[in-house]
């Protein structure tokens, strides 16, 4: 990666507003993404592309495309649930779209409404789609197996499944698969398993990404689990935000100022400047009276003498 070591995807325009009851306001969503990319941000998850019944928070995410777009460095990705959502993505313009696949068969049910044959047809549906498209104007598609580790729903989730569910993605055409903590349930070293088998069947360079939650206090720590692995991409929501509306329980996405913090202080380049983050802050505490951020070093504050990784 140009310039960095670790990539920090900022989700929570679309995973930590998803879950809330209070819509963002579209200016403010502009402002969190300028403030963000002036912060040295260079993935921003800025929304999703599903039915505005469903989520109405997230009913202007073409709009939010538009704009994030403005941006020429930002790598602009959203989430689709189906081929009809993936039409919107590119139509909108979006560089990468994501599709959850949930392993447990029952979230995915909750999730989109569909089994996992039913998911692969519209995994299929959208890789025609895509493919359709001239090739400097192809965004990445990823395919995410989320409850990866677990699931409020049905419990524990084989570990075979989440790798036939990998293969099965890239054999249907994906660039990427990534592994999501859905529910908060994974450890450390069950991240280290599941990404080396996943690595093993797949392939290290198309599994990149985790996509963790800290609901039970072991965020980070999977996160230096997957530094370990070789994981390079890391998912987070500035101030905590976020969780899956559909997995009862399921709350508390990594907090992006306290990610960034450990892996600059462990020397790892991120590219992004601590004091600008934490800044960021300030405007959805403007725009969300009432909804509680989280993250210990905006409290606690950078130590003194702190130095950025080189």
């Amino acid at each position: 990666m140009d310039g960095i070591d670790v990539l920090v995807s900022e989700v929570g325009p679309r995973d930590g507003l998803q879950s809330i009851a209070p819509t963002l306001p579209l200016a403010a969503k502009k402002a969190w993404i300028d403030a963000a990319v002036a912060a040295g941000i260079r993935e921003i998850e800025v929304g999703s592309f599903v039915p505005a019944h469903i989520l109405p928070q997230l009913a202007d995410t073409a709009d939010v495309v538009a704009h994030a777009r403005t941006h020429p460095a930002l790598h602009v990705a959203v989430l689709v649930p189906n081929a009809k959502g993936a039409e919107a993505a590119l139509a909108a313009g979006a560089h990468k779209i994501t599709l959850p696949l949930s392993a447990s068969e029952t979230h995915s049910l909750k999730n989109l409404r569909r089994t996992h044959a039913q998911v692969f047809d519209e995994v299929a549906r959208i890789v025609d789609l895509i493919r359709a498209l001239p090739a400097d104007r192809r965004p990445t598609f990823e395919g995410a197996v989320s409850t990866a580790f677990g699931c409020t729903l049905e419990g524990e989730v084989p570990e075979s499944t989440v790798v036939a569910l990998a293969e099965k993605l890239m054999a249907l055409g994906c660039d990427e698969v990534g592994l999501s903590d859905t529910t908060g349930y994974a450890n450390p070293a069950q991240v280290k398993r599941l990404v080396r088998a996943v690595h093993a069947a797949i392939g290290a360079d198309h599994m990149t990404g985790l996509h963790l939650h800290n609901t039970r206090g072991l965020g980070l720590a999977n996160v230096l689990a997957g530094l370990d692995v070789g994981i390079t991409t890391f998912d987070a929501s500035l101030g905590g935000l976020g969780g899956c509306p559909f997995a009862p329980g399921a709350s508390g996405n990594i907090v992006t100022e306290d990610l960034v913090f450990m892996l600059e202080a462990m020397g790892l380049r991120t590219g992004i400047d601590l004091n600008r983050l934490i800044a960021c802050r300030a405007i959805l505490s403007a725009a969300l009276p009432g909804e509680s951020l989280y993250g210990f070093t905006p409290d606690a504050g950078l130590p003194l003498g702190f130095r950025a990784a080189a």
